[in-house]
């Protein structure tokens, strides 16, 4: 795999903050098997479901605990390993937890943002660095179109607000900071809804599903007819890591901020995705509650993906019923008591082929 997205990132230095989450660990798998030399900083893993723990992520990669609001400490991990690359996706990622807890949010999504721009600007090893943020990003307008990565930042709930301030932060410190011939490249990335084995977090539709089917139960929808961009977790990793291949090779063309989504076709709703899920898995059910107050959660979130298509010659691999099946295989290796790593590598190499045959540019 060393010689996808141009050869990019074999033998690159590459830290990620977030490493111990969901999206964090696959993407350190899928750079370690390019040979690439990872290191991670993050909190610990919250559970012993979580998928850096189960594919024993930390005997592959060079992992520090440590959190992103402690900056000396940040910095200090930074300055000891030197990485050629920066892939900040330590976060605060639920809406709900953001009611819960607004301050945390802020705190983290904010503080740590700054943070790890300093970090950039403090390193001189790092020449590309990427903030990966999140569709809820933009003021929603419940529009049946996508939003461009032109329109405005906003949200209503402190989690979406909390992701369109650090769009806001890495926009000003692009301009601020990182305008000069030989300053690294800036970008940020926002992703839809991302499914895929190895999430367990609290408060999400998937891992809800499976954490009833443990119970022997069927699982509450709480917003059925919410429409969301669905994404199994390799299509954004693809986009994130072609974003990153073209900042190294290209520089400054490439800064800025970028849409990783699906095609309008795969836009379903919860209760679409549910039941799709219910094919995949042969098992499983689901009920929905009598209409009550809820806290604000948006109804439609669209993405245009048109400039990563354009400058980028990235999209989308994988069709719904596709973009479940690799899910739902995910979690059937977990609860097969499978080689968790080694499954990974395999989906990683199934999506890889059915990128190549729709000779998408990162695998050629």
């Amino acid at each position: 795999m060393k010689n996808l997205f141009q050869g990019a990132f074999n033998g690159r230095r590459i830290l990620i903050t977030g490493d111990t989450g969901f999206k964090g660990s696959w993407l350190s798998i899928w750079l370690h098997e390019m040979n690439a030399q990872v290191f991670g900083y993050s909190l610990p893993p919250k559970t012993e479901r979580d998928n850096f723990v189960t594919t024993k992520l930390s005997n592959k990669i060079t992992h520090e605990d440590g959190n992103v609001v402690d900056f000396e400490n940040f910095l200090s991990f930074a300055e000891k390993i030197k990485p050629e690359i920066i892939f900040h996706l330590a976060a605060q990622p639920l809406v709900l937890q953001s009611y819960k807890d607004p301050r945390e949010t802020y705190q983290t999504n904010l503080i740590g943002t700054v943070n790890f721009l300093e970090v950039v600007r403090n390193i001189p090893s790092i020449r590309v660095a990427i903030n990966v943020t999140s569709d809820k990003c933009y003021e929603n307008q419940n529009w049946v179109w996508g939003y461009r990565e032109n329109d405005p930042m906003g949200g209503k709930d402190p989690y979406s607000s909390s992701k369109g301030c650090s769009e806001l932060i890495t926009a000003s410190y692009l301009h601020s900071f990182f305008q000069g011939e030989n300053s690294p490249s800036i970008a940020s990335a926002r992703a839809g809804n991302v499914i895929g084995g190895g999430d367990w977090a609290e408060d999400r539709i998937v891992p809800d599903f499976f954490r009833a089917h443990v119970r022997g139960e069927s699982m509450i929808i709480r917003n059925p007819d919410h429409t969301r961009p669905w994404q199994h977790v390799l299509e954004p990793l693809s986009g994130y890591l072609q974003l990153a291949s073209a900042l190294w090779s290209e520089g400054k063309p490439y800064s800025g901020g970028w849409n990783f989504g699906p095609l309008d076709s795969n836009h379903y709703s919860v209760k679409e995705l549910i039941e799709q899920s219910i094919v995949a898995f042969g098992k499983g059910g689901y009920s929905i509650p009598v209409a009550e107050r809820k806290l604000h959660e948006a109804h439609l979130l669209k993405l245009d993906i048109s400039k990563a298509m354009k400058m980028l010659e990235w999209k989308p691999a994988l069709d719904f019923p596709k973009t479940v099946a690799f899910t739902v295989n995910g979690y059937q290796a977990e609860f097969d008591n499978s080689d968790i790593y080694s499954q990974r590598v395999l989906q990683i190499k199934e999506y890889t082929e059915i990128a190549s045959k729709q000779k998408i540019k990162w695998t050629r």
